[in-house]
């Protein structure tokens, strides 16, 4: 009788390295590796070591310095001895072709930086054309300026690939240049195709946005992983996919929903994160549309984060960008059901707990003061929901007032409007 062995898929191992700046303490360069290890987790990677450098910025040509490079090397090195291989080495921030090229000569492991490996889970969790359509044009621009390290191995070869272009460089044109040209040639066309589609795309899109009727809309925007896909589907009973991981939504999802008796359209968008790629804003930009026509956004923030402040900022110079600084909003609070109190009181030294910390304690905290509107829920627990409810029934039924004056929806009941 055969027997069959079942091979385990081997995990990739990653180090990391960041930079310790006067821009950046070590705090915070703690905290932005921890996003890269949970980005690397996204992707299907396991940390196995971080490396940090205290220097004035970064180095032009390698990153960190050479002392450093080279402890990495040996520990890297050290690792393939003790045949625990390391699979690639991810830098927390954007490399230049440069860079890639001279770490690569001195570590001899794939190197990725902070943008290769966002852009590597979005091509991951692109779901629909459209989703996909952006990923690829996103890293066909990322790629283009990095082109000639894809052909340093035909330098021997006539010449190199660098500069052979002038008129002083007769003979010295060698095939790595021809290739290189062709293929900035071949994307070149492709970025232009790509673009095409994405207009044809933003059409169609907009056509169903004007055909969606006379329905306020709401966006939920926030930082990656916040819960946004978990409130959508607690406000529209629907079943949008979420979980515990970095960019799990990447489509638009909109949906129909209904408070009592006033109808509104909610869309759930990607989320932002910190030093989120241009190139990546600029191909979802039709993704991001529903964030600039909506009425009213809802800004989900994970309290339980402990650099939940950063990432509202994040997120509010996003929305900046985005022009939509000006909007309404409401600041939704989530997961209050895993927040920690950090703030200990003056005659009692223990820090308070989520065991011992209420609803009415949150709402006199200084983040109940950041906004206008701001509530505290726990969407998987289902914790305050009837506030939040409440709170957006008001909140839309102005807004359709003002927008829609002469609109009858507000006096239709649900069955009504299911036959309408």
């Amino acid at each position: 009788m055969k027997e069959f062995v079942i091979s385990e898929v081997k995990t990739e191992t990653a180090v990391l390295v960041g930079l310790i700046t006067k821009d950046q303490n070590e705090q915070k360069t703690k905290e932005y590796l921890d996003e890269l290890e949970f980005l690397a987790d996204t992707a299907g990677a396991v940390t196995v070591k971080r490396f940090t450098q205290k220097v004035n910025g970064p180095n032009q040509t390698t990153y960190v310095g050479k002392g450093k490079l080279e402890e990495i090397r040996q520990y890297i090195e050290s690792e393939e001895e003790a045949e625990r291989e390391v699979g690639m080495v991810i830098f927390d921030d954007e490399l230049s072709a440069k860079q890639i090229r001279n770490i690569e000569k001195e570590l001899k492991v794939k190197i990725l930086d902070r943008t290769s490996l966002i852009l590597d889970i979005f091509a991951m969790r692109a779901q629909t054309a459209n989703a996909k359509t952006q990923v690829e044009l996103a890293q066909y621009r990322y790629m283009l300026p990095r082109l000639q390290r894809l052909w340093t191995h035909l330098e021997r070869q006539g010449g190199g690939s660098g500069g052979g272009g002038g008129k002083g460089s007769v003979g010295l044109r060698g095939p790595g240049e021809t290739q290189l040209e062709m293929d900035r040639r071949i994307i070149l066309q492709r970025v232009t195709l790509l673009k095409q589609r994405l207009v044809e795309i933003d059409k169609q899109k907009s056509t169903q946005r004007k055909n969606r009727g006379r329905l306020i809309r709401v966006a939920l925007v926030g930082y990656t992983n916040v819960g946004k896909s978990t409130i959508m589907n607690l406000m529209a009973k629907s079943e949008v996919f979420a979980e515990n991981k970095l960019f799990a939504t990447l489509d638009t999802t909109v949906r129909k929903v209904v408070v009592e008796n006033l109808p509104f359209l909610l869309a759930d968008t990607v989320g932002f994160i910190r030093k989120l790629p241009t190139d990546l804003v600029d191909s979802f930009k039709s993704t991001l549309d529903e964030v600039r026509e909506a009425d009213l956004l809802l800004h989900v923030v994970d309290i339980s984060h402990p650099d939940f402040e950063e990432q509202i900022e994040v997120v509010e110079n996003t929305l900046k960008d985005l022009g939509c600084a000006d909007k309404p909003s409401v600041i939704i609070f989530n997961k209050i059901d895993a927040y920690t109190w950090t703030e200990k009181e003056e005659d009692d030294l223990t820090p308070k707990g989520k065991e011992n910390i209420t609803l009415d304690e949150l709402k006199q905290t200084w983040m109940a003061k950041l906004s206008d509107c701001c509530l505290f829920i726990s969407a998987r627990e289902k914790m305050n929901i009837d506030e939040m409810r409440d709170t957006l029934y008001k909140k839309i039924k102005e807004l359709h007032v003002q927008k829609y004056p002469y609109n009858d929806f507000l006096y239709q009941t649900e069955d009504e409007m299911e036959l309408a």
